[in-house]
């Protein structure tokens, strides 16, 4: 189908794309990548009368070292996100969801604040942003707010982003040394995660120290394993006791039923694919 007509808008900076955004108020549209928004226009599912696209906002793009955590720029594309050395030093957990998202033509358009900001449960970067406590940066003409992982995901394609408010960053606390993986369930390649698990672990010896374990397609937003997260500590990285450990992954979510799987469905694969993320994130 053909999207609505609708105005097109392309500021080069924060500032006048906020000006837009409360000039405009219900009647605007951000668009990043456009790799989420331009599907459900063309479908119809909304329909703007005015598109502001901030991908020529260059201050929006970039990842830099602030400390204790990394700063990704919003509109930084996956594969730059996926392709970084610092990312992979510091929270190898999204770079190896990114090796998961989509195909290679999505990564390239496709953004790392656009995508979270669309706040799809199927989505493969809200776990593991949610895993490794992330916050996002939240800016609107008052001026710049943080938001924890934990409240940014308030329901099903719905964040704590303000109507007159822009996504502009994403800052990733390190998990220096920490082991990674995401653990992706599909029929096909490329498509959304049935379910997928994010796990990272921090290992000394072979004990279990610290686990963060995200799930994603479990509920209406990104959830955390915290059961998970809580059985695995002081526990060796071996089959028998991750098994026991991942058995209460599906506590607390609320998976859906569709045509890939019904929700007890979707509850065996997270205490499946849980075990497999974790004894993958502890080199078990």
């Amino acid at each position: 189908m053909i999207p609505a007509q609708f105005d097109y808008v392309a500021p080069t900076s924060v500032e006048e794309a906020l000006s837009l955004l409360v000039q405009h108020g219900d009647d605007a549209k951000i668009i990043a990548g456009g790799q989420s928004l331009l599907p459900v226009m063309r479908m119809r599912l909304n329909a703007p009368e005015v598109v502001i696209d901030i991908g020529r906002i260059d201050a929006l793009r970039g990842i830099r070292d602030d400390g204790d955590a990394l700063v990704i720029g919003a509109m930084t594309t996956h594969h730059d996100v996926g392709h970084d050395p610092m990312v992979a030093e510091h929270a190898a957990l999204i770079t190896k969801a990114v090796e998961h998202l989509a195909d290679a033509q999505v990564r390239h358009r496709g953004t790392f604040g656009g995508a979270l900001a669309h706040a799809d449960p199927a989505g493969d970067l809200g776990a593991p942003a949610l895993a490794l406590g992330a916050e996002f940066v939240v800016t609107g003409q008052n001026g710049e707010r943080r938001v924890g992982a934990d409240d940014f995901f308030e329901d099903l394609f719905t964040t704590a982003i303000g109507e007159e408010e822009i996504l502009t960053a994403v800052r990733v606390p390190k998990h220096t040394g920490w082991g990674a993986h995401y653990e992706k369930f599909v029929r096909v390649a490329h498509q959304w995660p049935i379910v997928a698990v994010a796990a990272t672990v921090r290992t000394e010896g072979d004990t279990i120290v610290e686990a963060r374990v995200g799930l994603t397609n479990m509920g209406s937003t990104p959830l955390r394993a915290r059961a998970v997260e809580a059985a695995l500590v002081g526990q060796p990285a071996t089959e028998d006791a991750v098994r026991a450990a991942a058995a209460s992954a599906a506590e607390g979510t609320n998976p859906p039923s569709d045509l890939n799987g019904d929700s007890d469905y979707r509850r065996h694969l997270a205490t499946v694919l849980t075990r497999r993320a974790v004894l993958a994130a502890a080199g078990a």
